[in-house]
């Protein structure tokens, strides 16, 4: 009976250094890996996952699959039963190894009716849901970040630089002691105007077009449940080091926890 080893990440700037952590804890025998290409799409069924289809065609009956958390391999709840579906069709146990479920068969039937145990179903169903749920909270809240900064009238991406037919009318007006903020008014940026009279300037530095931004502070108030759940998540660094500094506000029965992190200046 082998130990089947299942990783994936969602990005390629993402790596599975926590996933094999908890994997290395668990103290797995002789484990047999399969890791996704990062370039994979975390939207694709994980039944289509090409990694997952090579594991399933190595499985035999009786082998256990080991993942590290439950959203490692679904982020849907219709993903996640059929899923499970497979695995018992073809007898292979799976162990989630951190998180909510990592105490539970998932792959546990009704010994009469054969059908999924309407316990496993409830709390993966609902875990799933919990995750759609946080990712539905992170879009709405960029959407209405983008809006915000819209109505401002900021508009996202790089500002355009200074163009190969405009840089000598640039310059030009520069020596007639036009200052930077005046010529950048141009939809152009001031660094894209330093960039142009670096030379002319008094002390004759340049100044890169892609020069970090300045970075402001900003805070998000989230529900306790969110934040409680997100603990259990798969976070970047500087994601799990926020919100681990997050202030507890106390609403009613429950508690909000108040973010703040630091967001390049647009």
């Amino acid at each position: 009976m082998a130990n089947l080893v299942y990783k994936r990440v969602s990005t390629d700037q993402q790596s599975t250094a926590r996933q094999n952590l908890v994997l290395d804890e668990a103290g797995i025998e002789d484990p047999v890996a399969f890791e996704e290409n990062p370039g994979t799409s975390s939207r694709l069924h994980p039944l289509q996952g090409p990694k997952f289809r090579e594991l399933l065609t190595y499985a035999r009956s009786g082998d256990t699959v080991h993942i590290s958390e439950m959203f490692r391999l679904v982020r849907g709840t219709g993903h996640i039963l059929d899923v499970l579906d497979v695995l018992h069709r073809d007898q292979v146990a799976v162990r989630i190894h951190d998180g909510a479920v990592s105490c539970m068969d998932l792959t546990a039937r009704h010994p009469r009716t054969g059908e999924l145990l309407s316990t496993v179903k409830f709390m993966v169903q609902t875990l799933a849901a919990a995750g759609e749920l946080q990712r539905d909270l992170q879009r709405e809240l960029t959407y209405d970040g983008l809006r915000a900064a819209e109505a401002k009238g900021n508009k996202g991406g790089r500002r355009p630089a200074v163009t190969a037919d405009k840089t000598s009318a640039v310059r030009t007006a520069y020596l007639e002691n036009r200052s930077i903020a005046a010529l950048a008014r141009h939809g152009v940026s001031r660094g894209a105007i330093r960039t142009a009279v670096a030379d002319l300037m008094p002390d004759h530095t340049a100044i890169e077009e892609n020069a970090p931004a300045p970075e402001l502070p900003v805070t998000l108030d989230m529900p306790g449940k969110v934040a409680d759940f997100l603990r259990t998540t798969d976070l970047e660094p500087a994601e799990r080091a926020a919100l681990d500094q997050g202030v507890t506000v106390r609403r009613g029965q429950g508690y909000t926890l108040r973010v703040s992190t630091l967001t390049p200046c647009p």
